[in-house]
């Protein structure tokens, strides 16, 4: 089982000075352990939901190009960009040079974007569902454009290309890897199945990730592609400090199902964390 860290709070050390260094010395923690990835939110407020909009935020490509020049092991990603924040082929620019300047380490994590409220408080536009899903698909297909041999245009309902042109290519051989983020089964695991390299799933329940990968496949089925092509991930949602033996449980029942990677998101001091986190992990085996 690999394993990720996923820092998606800023607000602790409280002092805004503090905040790049716990970043470094989270991440140091990490890759001296052995862990696999490295990730950061695409969000400009905190998510309500687990905390209050004016919480301290950072954007998301600088602080991993921060991470990068820090650390010479973890792959590094957003989890996830949110596809109506940036255009498509400046996107692709921005993950290649994040993957050229990290020696090959970047990876594209994206999904269809949710948070209304700082959109609109940011004059991001906002668009209907439905929308969205044709604009991430779109963007999926102009990024594997960019990192292809094909410079010419590329024509679609929402973004028009001239040129594909990205110099530097990506150092990851063929291209970075696109993970797609989500478990919506009508769409978020179609494009999935028909562009991604990976999913990656919310690890509520094991019965509700084995329903999402059996989704999967039902797609795969339906497009001829190989579901055993495609890396499952999951986000651990459980308190993996306090109770210890459940999450190593739940763990070996995630592997079962062929989730081959968990991210942690750290519930207190990233520093204090990423230290105890790093005295479980051994006991995966």
């Amino acid at each position: 089982m690999k394993l990720g860290l996923h820092y998606w709070n800023y607000s602790e050390p409280t002092d805004p000075a503090r905040i790049a260094p716990t970043l470094a010395e989270t991440a140091r923690i990490v890759e001296e352990a052995g862990f696999h990835r490295f990730t950061v939110m695409d969000h400009y407020f905190q998510m309500e939901h687990r905390g209050t909009a004016d919480e301290p935020m950072l954007e998301g490509y600088t602080t991993l190009g921060y991470v990068a020049a820090r650390t010479e092991r973890l792959q590094l990603g957003l989890l996830v960009t949110g596809v109506m924040y940036r255009y498509p082929g400046l996107l692709a620019k921005i993950v290649t040079t994040l993957d050229v300047l990290s020696g090959g380490r970047a990876f594209l994590g994206i999904g269809a974007s949710w948070y209304e409220r700082e959109q609109r408080a940011l004059g991001v536009p906002v668009v209907p569902m439905g929308e969205r899903f044709e604009r991430l698909e779109e963007s999926l297909r102009i990024c594997r454009q960019m990192w292809s041999d094909d410079n010419g245009p590329f024509d679609g309902r929402y973004y028009q290309l001239a040129e594909t042109l990205c110099v530097p290519a990506p150092i990851s051989s063929p291209r970075p890897r696109i993970m797609v983020g989500g478990g919506g089964e009508k769409k978020t695991l179609r494009l999935v199945a028909q562009y991604a390299d990976a999913c990656n799933l919310f690890a509520v329940t094991p019965d509700d990730v084995a329903h999402k990968l059996d989704t999967l496949r039902a797609h795969c089925d339906d497009v001829d592609r190989d579901y055993d092509e495609i890396t499952k991930t999951a986000v651990y949602t459980g308190n993996v400090l306090d109770d210890p033996d459940a999450f190593l449980a739940a763990a070996e029942q995630y592997a079962a199902l062929g989730i081959t990677e968990l991210q942690f998101m750290p519930d207190r001091d990233p520093v204090e964390f990423a230290t105890r986190l790093t005295e479980i992990v051994p006991r995966l085996g």
